[in-house]
């Protein structure tokens, strides 16, 4: 039989945590980045070189803004759902605008291109399928991948870098890719076993 929760003096209720508001700094920055989503791919497809210098200048200032919303909201305490649901779609907008664009250029394979989108996406759906029983916690693993996808994308767009160089931090950004999603999904389904087996079921 399961006990009902406490309400005496010595408890304090959730409840009273003052609720953040979604219009706070930390959400106006993942707001911003997705706004540049758009300008980075304009500026990427306008022919010359210094349109692709300015593409980089907004990419790299774009993953900069990811840094910046996830320590502001922790600092300050300005985690909102809003938040939870805005950040990743505005990473995974920025990283899928650069992929999809190189590969349109003709500057990456497309099948590269659809391995990472196909991880992140998959990775998307099962979080929110799992969210019921519990919220996965971000890996090293999964920051590694982050910076070698920047890394490999960068590499791209940098005027001048070598092809093995591109090709080799492209090939580790899509290892790393796809062997943290496949952590993520035995991560989930061990999540789903254990609250199950809280629930008796």
């Amino acid at each position: 039989m399961t006990n009902p929760p406490e309400t005496g003096t010595g408890a304090t209720p959730a409840t009273t945590r003052p609720k953040v508001s979604a219009w706070n700094i930390a959400n106006v920055v993942t707001v911003i980045r997705l706004a540049m989503v758009p300008i980075f791919a304009l500026c990427l497809f306008v022919p010359g070189t210094g349109w692709r210098v300015t593409a980089l200048v907004v990419f790299l200032v774009a993953s900069l803004t990811d840094l910046l919303d996830g320590e502001l909201a922790r600092r300050y305490g300005l985690v909102t759902d809003f938040g939870k649901i805005a950040d990743p779609i505005a990473d995974k907008a920025l990283t899928g605008a650069a992929l999809i664009s190189l590969s349109l250029l003709d500057e990456l394979s497309w099948w590269v291109t659809i391995v990472i989108l196909g991880r992140e996406l998959g990775v998307t759906v099962l979080r929110f399928a799992v969210i019921r029983h519990g919220v996965i916690p971000a890996s090293y693993g999964g920051k590694v991948k982050t910076v070698l996808q920047i890394a490999a994308i960068v590499s791209y767009m940098w005027p001048g870098v070598p092809g093995p160089i591109r090709v080799v931090v492209m090939g580790a950004a899509v290892l790393v890719t796809v062997g943290t999603g496949l952590d993520y999904v035995i991560r989930a389904v061990k999540l789903r076993q254990v609250a199950r087996r809280a629930r008796g079921e």
